[in-house]
């Protein structure tokens, strides 16, 4: 058994860190995308961006330095986050990583590529998103992918079909 954040081995999931830039799956892979009648530098600028509904504070967001810099000013606590939030957080990220793999077509390869793996979020602090250090967290973010993933077969299909 190996050690680490997990020790036990799931060989039908694929781990993955979404603040990993380098991650192509990840929130932070920098690939521009068009929404909301703007270009966002990641989905982490567009999400964090979509927490308000100031105009000026989201357009601060879209162009901070690094997913970093928007993730730490969409955590502010001098700002209002509407009050929606926690009714359309999920929608928000959906619609921006189906927007970004709609852009980049090496980027739906890859999530079509994992086949039919669980995609896990591997975040030891983060259980709605991720799966926690006990993995018991609700993995949203891998379910999200999941959930792309169908959607882009499903339209690769319907494509397909006479």
């Amino acid at each position: 058994m190996s050690g680490g954040l997990f020790a036990e081995t799931d060989l039908n999931a694929l781990y993955f860190s979404r603040s990993d830039a380098d991650q192509l799956l990840g929130a932070w892979s920098p690939h521009p995308f068009q929404l909301e009648a703007r270009e966002w530098p990641t989905v982490e600028h567009y999400f964090q961006a979509m927490k308000f509904a100031d105009p000026a504070y989201q357009e601060k967001i879209r162009r901070a330095e690094s997913p970093k810099q928007a993730r730490k000013l969409g955590r502010t606590r001098f700002k209002k986050i509407r009050a929606d939030w926690r009714k359309v957080k999920v929608v928000v990220m959906t619609r921006a990583l189906y927007t970004q793999c709609r852009t980049y077509s090496h980027k739906a390869g890859a999530l079509l590529d994992t086949g039919d793996q669980r995609l896990v979020e591997n975040s030891s602090y983060d259980y709605f998103w991720g799966c926690g250090r006990d993995r018991r967290g609700t993995n949203m973010y891998g379910q999200v992918l999941m959930n792309v993933r169908n959607k882009l077969r499903q339209e690769a299909s319907d494509h397909q079909t006479p």
